[in-house]
Parts: structure tokens; sequence; C-alpha cells
């Protein structure tokens, strides 16, 4: 990338995300597991080029030397380590007060999110008993699928090894607002930059559910049809992209983008920046459910307040009922899983 394109690519971010630069940011240290991967490298890159992170350390089980060693080469302050296998997982997660986890595999056509449990599972529940023994108050940003029982599994990891604390750990489900942000957008013809929505439940199929009644901004334009083709797409917005990808990819630009919306949110957390509100999927007594996805702020601790769901339309209500049982059955087989196994 030419420089002037490296520039024009970091102010960008910054106007995103209103990056900060002061020099006065304290030093942060992202680690990310499965650096390697689809999702892990463009990750990598976009971490690299937020200048409130200090050490950047690439964790996966093969290949991570190479992906440091051309993300180090980017002229911005956060110093780059690379690190592979069981060996050096100690020190990629030293001293880290963030850790994102896009690690496992991606979901494939004809895939369901029942089989990417029975592999993902297991590399989570290792890598959460890694993390609660040697970086056990960082902040835990989960993206491994599927979300609704990887965040479970860590949770059920971090007890039984005595850290756990629910103010720390997410599910990363920043995509399906992300997507949501983007499909309104479009069929509402207003301007993505300016538009917000609120997405609650979980993070897979009907258990993702827009709040659509509380876009912002507001528009009359949406007929009761296009709410519904709207919350559709977006609730199958990860099986769209395997499908254009034929076979070959699953939505890893989009994923990445949306992890580094919420690592970005997580570290201006921790610095103390004031009104920091993102969706996440994190233990909840919202609903009746253990753990539900909803609008939270972030702090010094990292969940500072659970926000409740706010008035929801007819549809929505229909919507949250729906949900119930299918996140309830994901969230058990995880703690299920990670119990017996």
């Amino acid at each position: 990338m030419r420089p002037s394109l490296l520039r024009t690519a970091s102010q960008h971010l910054r106007r995103r995300r209103d990056y900060s630069s002061s020099a006065a940011q304290p030093e942060r240290k992202v680690a990310i597991l499965g650096a390697a991967g689809g999702i892990g490298q463009p990750l990598a890159l976009l971490m690299k080029l937020n200048p409130l992170v200090s050490s950047l350390s690439l964790y996966d089980i093969a290949g991570t030397p190479g992906v440091a060693a051309d993300v180090s080469h980017i002229n911005t302050p956060a110093l780059v380590k690379g690190f592979m296998g069981d060996d050096q997982l100690a020190e990629a997660l030293q001293g880290a007060d963030v850790v994102i986890i896009p690690a496992g595999v991606p979901r494939k056509p004809g895939m369901t999110r029942d089989d990417l449990f029975k592999i993902n599972a297991g590399i989570v529940k290792g890598l959460c008993t890694a993390i609660a023994k040697h970086c056990p108050n960082a902040l835990i940003n989960m993206i491994s699928n599927p979300v609704n029982s990887t965040v479970p599994i860590a949770a059920e990891v971090f007890k039984k090894a005595g850290t756990f604390d629910e103010k720390k750990l997410f599910g990363v489900t920043t995509l399906d607002v992300v997507r949501a942000k983007t499909f309104y957008a479009g069929k509402a013809n207003v301007p993505v930059t300016g538009v917000n929505v609120p997405v609650v439940g979980g993070h897979a199929g009907i258990t993702i559910l827009p709040l659509f009644s509380q876009a912002t901004p507001a528009s009359n334009a949406l007929s009761h049809e296009d709410l519904k083709a709207l919350t559709k797409r977006t609730q199958d917005g990860g099986t769209e992209v395997v499908e254009a990808k034929a076979g070959k990819g699953s939505a890893t630009l989009s994923m990445a983008y949306a992890g580094a919306v919420f690592g970005d949110a997580c570290l201006k957390g921790l610095n103390g920046v004031p009104d920091i509100v993102e969706c996440s999927f994190v233990q909840s007594t919202v609903t009746d459910l253990p753990f539900f996805a909803s609008k939270v702020r972030l702090g010094k601790n990292g969940v500072e307040e659970v926000m409740g769901l706010g008035e929801l339309s007819a549809f929505e209500k229909e919507g949250l009922e729906s949900l119930k049982s299918e996140l309830m059955s994901s969230i058990v087989k995880g703690v299920m899983f990670a119990r017996e196994s």
C-alpha cells in the first residue's frame, strides 16, 4: 500500500470511529487468537491502524510469523509480534488488555452452525483455559461461531478457573449491527454514516433481531413488508456471503471490520472515554435468558451497564418471543459442552 493510501485509510478509520492519536493514551496490548485466518488477517491490519493499540500480539497454530512480519511493516505505532503453536500461547497472552478470538473454522455451504459447534467449541475451550491462566483480567471479544454457544462455553471455563467476570466477556454481534445499518440505509435512502440500528437477541438466524422501529434517522417510507424483508436479510447475511463466494469463503472482511469496531469501543471504554455504547452478547437479566445481546455501555471495567430493550413494535415483540427457545437451546448446549468435556 502506498503511503498516501495508508494515510487515507487511517484517516478514514479515525473519522468513522473517532480515534484519538493523543500521546497521553495509556499503552494497550491487544491479542488476536486466530490471526492467520480469513478474519484474523484483515482484523490484524485494522487493529494495527488503531492508534489506541500500542502492542499487537498475533497468535495462531500456524502461519503467524508471516502475517506478523507483513503487518509489522505498516508505519503506525503498534509493535507487532507473532506467536505460533501451543508452546507460544502463554507469551502471546501475557499482559493483554483485550483478547479478540476469531479462531476456528469458517462456515461452508451446507454447513450448519451445529456443525461449526462441534469443531469450534473445543478450540474455544482450550484458548479460554489459557486466557484464564495468563491474562485473567483481559476483556474477551468472542468472534468464533456459534457465538450463542461459544460465549457460554467461555463463561463456564472462567468459572471453573475462578476468574469469571461477566463484565469482561463479550460475544461480538457487531456484524449484525453493521449489516442492519447498511441494509436500512439502502432501503430508506438515507446516508449510511448517520444511521444507527440496535440489534438484540443472539448471533444466528432468527435469534438476530434488528430493532428497525428504533432506527435513526427514522423513516416513514418503509412498509411492514419492507421491515420484514430487512429483518430477514439481516438474519441471513452470513448465508448471503457464503453463497456469493460459491463455497470459497465466508464473511471475513465485513466481520474483521465489525471486530475492529467493537475492539476499538472496548479500548475507548478502558481508557475512560464516556458514553461508549455498542450491542453485544453478554450475561444479562434484560430477558429471562442468561445471555442476551443488547446495547451495553462500556467503561474501565468492561460492561458498565446492560441497557434495556426500549419500546418494541408488535413485529419485534413477536420476533423476541420466537427467538427465545432457539437461543436458550444454544446457550445450554455450550454450558453442557464445557461442563462435560
